[in-house]
This record gives C-alpha cells, structure tokens and sequence, in this order.
C-alpha cells in the first residue's frame, strides 16, 4: 500500500496560507487602511491565473487557494476598518492625524 501525502501536504499548506493573510490584513489596514483592497485584488487576479496556467496539481491547488485567500482579504480589510474603529485593534496615529489635517 503506498500513502499519498498530497492531501496532508495541501491541508497544512492552506491552513499556513490562511494564517499568513490574518496578520496581512491587520498590517494593510494600518499601514495602508482599506485603500489597500486592490494590492489583495491584483494578487487574487495574478495567483487565479497562475492556478490556471500551471500543470502541477498540487501547486495549482495552493495558488487557487492564495488566490481565494486574497478575494476573501478584501472583505476582511472593510471588516477590519470597523473593529479598529471599535477599538479592538489600534489605529495607526500617523494615518490618523493626516485624516483630521484634510478634513
């Protein structure tokens, strides 16, 4: 009997990637605020196309699931807005006062 480990190589993959995109939402809003929803939509877009374009399986499953892990973020970023505004996470102070000079 052989084993297969493609299934347990994608699942430890998919839970590291979606891992990585807590703290890259987080840093985005701060440092970047929900402006920064493109750069996730761009990478969604490049990655989606990329899971397209490649032969390998296992790489093509772990660029679609970057990919959807990018889309998912631009909801996220809009979400993490509101919990910065409840005080749930800090506000960067430098993006704050540049707001209060404009208005």
């Amino acid at each position: 009997m052989e084993l297969n480990f493609f299934g347990l190589l994608v699942g430890i993959a998919t839970f590291l990637i979606i891992g990585l995109f807590h703290p890259l939402v987080i840093k985005a809003e701060y440092y970047l605020g929900v402006k920064s929803w493109w750069l996730f939509l761009i990478a969604g877009i490049v990655t989606c196309t990329a899971s397209l374009l490649v032969a390998d399986s296992v790489i093509s499953i772990l660029l679609g699931v970057f990919a959807f892990s990018s889309f998912w973020s631009i909801g996220e970023i809009f979400q993490q807005r509101k919990r910065v505004e409840k005080g749930w996470f800090p506000a960067n102070p430098k993006r704050e006062k540049n707001k209060t000079r404009s208005n």
